[in-house]
């Protein structure tokens, strides 16, 4: 392999989304480097972080049965029990609530935590404030999608906006079916995705570890305590 070719083979390719803005930033670029050279390596740099952002790499999912996995990039940043938002109609009963925060070096596409059928596509507009605190779960703007397993149970996906984010792609609808670790959405320049586990889900992280969307396993839905089971996983 040459190495031109390894070079290629190791840069992720661009998602649609971001193609452009690459293309934007480039234009620009070329019009710095035309002023002045120095001007130019600063957009040259601004052009390759927005390439990274947009940057959509292979993943290899763990697939098991009940077996939830992240669908974002990013770091735990709280696990609590917390009502879903109303406009999912998944109930007023708390349910566990894994919040994964992404910060704007992180790879923002959404992946399907587990197979299912599409049951809800519910969007909700709100305001912009930082996806760090936890009141954004409540008052930012938000779209939540509801997946149900072959066994019946429902399983919340929420992306929410943050203080730079103000752009929430969703590619899936209702009545669609979707696989573990399968692209749903995208949430551009920083925010933050929560998950509301079934009842009796086992979780699998803490809080301030790093998940990768489409492979870190976060959850157990068929946990049963004093059971002993085969843990192993296979890929996808």
């Amino acid at each position: 392999m040459t190495a031109l070719a390894s070079a290629r083979k190791s840069i992720p390719p661009l998602n649609r989304e971001g193609v452009p803005f690459v293309a934007v930033f480039g234009i620009i670029t070329l019009g710095l480097f035309w002023m002045s050279f120095s001007l130019g390596l600063i957009g040259l740099v601004l052009t390759a972080w927005c390439f990274a952002f947009f940057r959509d790499p292979k993943r290899v999912t763990p697939i098991r049965d009940g077996l939830v996995i992240a669908p974002a990039d990013g770091v735990v940043q709280r696990i609590v029990n917390a009502p879903p938002p109303r406009e999912l109609e998944l109930g007023d009963a708390p349910r566990t609530r894994v919040a994964i925060f992404m910060n704007v070096f992180n790879c923002h596409v959404n992946r399907a935590p587990i197979a299912g059928r599409v049951e809800r596509v519910a969007y909700k507009p709100g305001v912009f404030l930082n996806a760090d605190l936890d009141k954004a779960s409540e008052d930012n703007e938000r779209n939540g999608v509801i997946i149900k397993t072959t066994t019946g149970a429902t399983l919340g996906v929420v992306q929410i906006a943050g203080l730079v984010a103000r752009r929430i792609v969703c590619w899936v609808k209702e009545g669609e079916q979707v696989g573990t670790g399968e692209r749903f959405g995208m949430i551009r320049f920083g925010s933050r995705v929560d998950i509301y586990l079934p009842p009796g889900a086992r979780v699998l992280v803490g809080e301030g570890q790093t998940t990768v969307a489409g492979e870190t396993p976060i959850a157990d839905l068929t946990f049963q305590p004093g059971l002993v089971r085969d843990t192993t996983f296979r890929v996808s």
